[in-house]
């Protein structure tokens, strides 16, 4: 399995913070960044060949990222590949959304003749072990799995709404309803079996080119056509710090030693580059109480 990490949003409603940087690459809980927990995942799930795929502002995530040393992800049969729009004879690479993004990249994935795609978004907080949603994936035949969390169903509007049978098929998406039928809210989190995606993105850049995103276009598509379609359900923590609330309530959260993140996990760990920084220094007037304070700090 490869996994391709959707990172070139631009973040606009974190305002300032994503000026002149892209929003996976955002500080959070003092000496992380945004992406680390997808990578991290990625490592610690043993998938070792990750694309990531940037376009807004990606000199500072790409410099974050290097070769992927911090996370282990290195090696001769993978590793960490950076993927930016490219020019070519037939014209500008832009990515116009998280679809055609992966159609963009066919070249990269087709160098691994993978079986399975897995499909990440670079924006968000939680830890996962992708091997198991490949069990389940595999298990039930499926052609795409979407990884879901239950969410309070006044907050559902906000997200793609995935409407399941008892044995967990998909058979309806709604894409931010208004009145939704169930809070199994999409959480960016997809496994294609590749040949069967790659041939529905060909196909459609041949003729209609709307395949463009995958909760507006290819979830919606692949149910018309009666694909195995199948949710798993994720009963961890998981935070889309797509807003400044949002991310602030989850470095809030970050503060508890309790948080069932458990970032002291050390069959779990979080990897990072860190900069080399001296050490914290608190001043004797300093009255700091419930604060993570990292390398680099002078609190007077």
């Amino acid at each position: 399995m490869v996994a391709m990490i959707l990172a070139g949003g631009q973040g606009t409603r974190l305002g300032k913070l994503t000026r002149e940087t892209a929003k996976p690459a955002v500080p959070f809980g003092g000496k992380y960044r945004i992406i680390d927990f997808a990578l991290s995942n990625c490592a610690n799930s043993g998938i070792n060949k990750v694309g990531v795929v940037t376009q807004y502002q990606p000199l500072e995530l790409n410099e974050h990222i290097g070769n992927g040393e911090s996370w282990g992800l290195t090696g001769r049969d993978g590793g960490v590949t950076i993927l930016q729009p490219y020019s070519s004879a037939d014209g500008e690479k832009w990515f116009k959304r998280t679809a055609h993004a992966i159609y963009q990249n066919i070249a990269y994935i087709d160098r691994y003749n993978p079986e399975y795609v897995l499909v990440l978004s670079g924006d968000h907080i939680y830890k996962m072990d992708y091997s198991h949603m490949l069990e389940f994936h595999i298990a039930h035949n499926a052609s795409l799995t979407v990884g879901v969390i239950p969410v309070p169903m006044e907050e559902a509007p906000r997200f793609g709404i995935m409407n399941t049978d008892q044995t967990n098929r998909i058979i309806e998406f709604e894409e931010k309803p208004k009145e939704p039928k169930s809070n199994l809210a999409s959480m960016g989190i997809y496994i294609f079996n590749w040949q069967v995606l790659r041939k529905y993105l060909v196909e459609d850049q041949a003729k209609q080119r709307e395949m463009e995103d995958f909760g507006k276009n290819v979830i919606p598509t692949y149910l018309e056509n009666g694909e195995n379609c199948f949710a798993y359900a994720f009963d961890g923590y998981w935070k889309d710090v797509g807003t400044i609330e949002s991310l602030w309530e989850a470095n809030m959260e970050f503060l508890d030693p309790n948080h069932t993140l458990n970032i002291r996990d050390e069959d779990w760990r979080i990897y990072s580059k860190n900069p080399v920084s001296p050490p914290q220094f608190l001043t004797e007037s300093s009255n700091v109480t419930d604060s993570m304070i990292v390398d680099g700090c002078y609190v007077a």
